[in-house]
């Protein structure tokens, strides 16, 4: 018997096959700031302009899809989680009454 599974099953639960809808909400409200900032904002340098359209091109590096991971968000949020949660795991199985004392 052989087993048909698809490599990505949870690809059809995200909008466009890529999307969460908080990716979208995430890259929607940084295309809407920088909307109205360039509807206030008079666009008179080159650093003004690209300051304006930061928000815009900071989400979508942060929705920006990659491989093995969903996208640029969740790197740095696991970066994040593995660099400030504990890096030294104690050994606590089944077998922890058979240890008299933890070395540390």
């Amino acid at each position: 018997m052989d087993y048909l599974i698809p490599a990505n099953t949870k690809k059809g639960q995200l909008i466009l096959g890529i999307f969460r809808p908080a990716d979208l909400i995430l890259f929607g409200t940084g295309i809407l700031i920088s909307l109205i900032l360039l509807l206030v904002v008079p666009l008179e340098s080159t650093l003004v302009t690209v300051l304006v359209l930061s928000p815009a091109l900071v989400t979508g590096f942060l929705v920006l899809p990659i491989p093995n991971y969903h996208n640029m968000l969740t790197v740095i949020v696991e970066v994040w989680e593995f660099l400030t949660n504990r890096q030294k795991y104690v050994w606590k199985g089944w077998c922890v009454k058979d240890v008299k004392e933890i070395q540390k």
